[in-house]
């Protein structure tokens, strides 16, 4: 789109975030100086896409557990009785999750068309076509009040709010912002705007994903910040809830998001740190027929949190 509107993104760098950026690129360093055994990373990686695309959907309500989900994933299982929507959403999240690292690898530029393509991927599967935006309101209610929670911009104000998103992010990668900082706000833009009827949250931590791995911070592939928000869930809630006003045009727009942005730097921030620490307990044996089973032990997804990740 034309003549589009560039976003401004209303934010502070506080102490706190920039304190985070520096654990994120301190932990990036050593990540990138500490080899793993060909296995041990291949199979860490497979486990962190495990993880990923469990907590991501578990967060929009997938009753599917971690061992189901991997029962599903490895074909191992393909139907569970009344559950079969959970079934295609974790199958479609990990192809989705599959390509997008790809693409980024790639080095695939953002355009919209790439959105649409993996919010496509999420709700209907690999070969689904570009998902063309919402073209009614839609409006996210509490649960169990019916009350309304926010209510998104209107339809026809969606093209050039997602344009605009687009050439900011564009803009501020030629800039050189830190591929953190963008995933940040790109994440809290593409939720607010709400695109779609169904399936934004998870496109926008695929987004996220995508926009971290291209700029060189998927974690050498052990990147999972979904589980991070899925045992935090009210935290990832409040974070992104930075108005109390329920509607767009009089409380999101405009309204410092400051605090979103150290929500996701600090959780990057952990996650990172986490998995520096794992990689080196794991890189710390002489003998190769021992580190990889001790390895993967100390990255047990059934570990609570992610300082259990190198436990002794």
């Amino acid at each position: 789109m034309k003549n589009t509107p560039l976003w401004q993104p209303n934010y502070t760098i506080t102490p706190a975030t920039a304190s985070g950026l520096m654990d994120i690129e301190a932990a990036r360093a050593v990540l990138a100086q500490v080899p793993l055994p060909v296995a041990v990373q291949a199979e860490l990686c497979r486990r962190a896409r495990m993880r990923s695309t469990h907590y991501s959907t578990r967060i929009e309500g997938n009753r599917l557990t971690l061992k189901e989900a991997q029962e599903v994933i490895d074909e191992r299982r393909t139907t569970f009785h009344g559950r079969e929507r959970d079934v295609a959403e974790v199958r479609n999240y990990w192809n989705a999750l599959l390509r997008v690292e790809e693409w980024a690898a790639d080095k695939a530029p953002m355009t919209e068309k790439l959105i649409q393509r993996i919010h496509a991927m999420v709700e209907h599967g690999v070969r689904a076509r570009p998902t063309p935006y919402r073209d009614g309101q839609n409006v996210i209610r509490d649960s169990a009040s019916g009350a309304i929670v926010y209510m998104p911009p209107v339809a026809k104000d969606v093209p050039h709010l997602m344009a605009a998103m687009v050439d900011w992010a564009n803009k501020a990668e030629e800039e050189q912002l830190p591929a953190p900082l963008i995933a940040a706000l790109v994440h809290y833009q593409f939720v607010t705007i709400h695109p779609y009827y169904d399936g934004n949250g998870r496109t926008a931590r695929l987004l996220a994903t995508f926009i971290l791995h291209r700029g060189g911070y998927g974690l050498n592939g052990l990147l999972s910040l979904e589980e991070y928000h899925a045992r935090d869930l009210d935290g990832y809630y409040h974070a992104l809830a930075v108005h109390p006003h329920h509607n767009y045009y009089f409380g999101r727009r405009a309204a410092d998001i400051s605090s979103w942005v150290a929500y996701f730097i600090r959780t990057l921030a952990v996650v990172s740190t986490a998995v520096r620490e794992g990689v080196l307990c794991c890189s710390g044996k002489d003998n190769g027929a021992l580190v990889e089973p001790d390895a993967l032990r100390r990255f047990d997804p059934r570990s609570d949190g992610f300082g259990a990740l190198c436990q002794n």
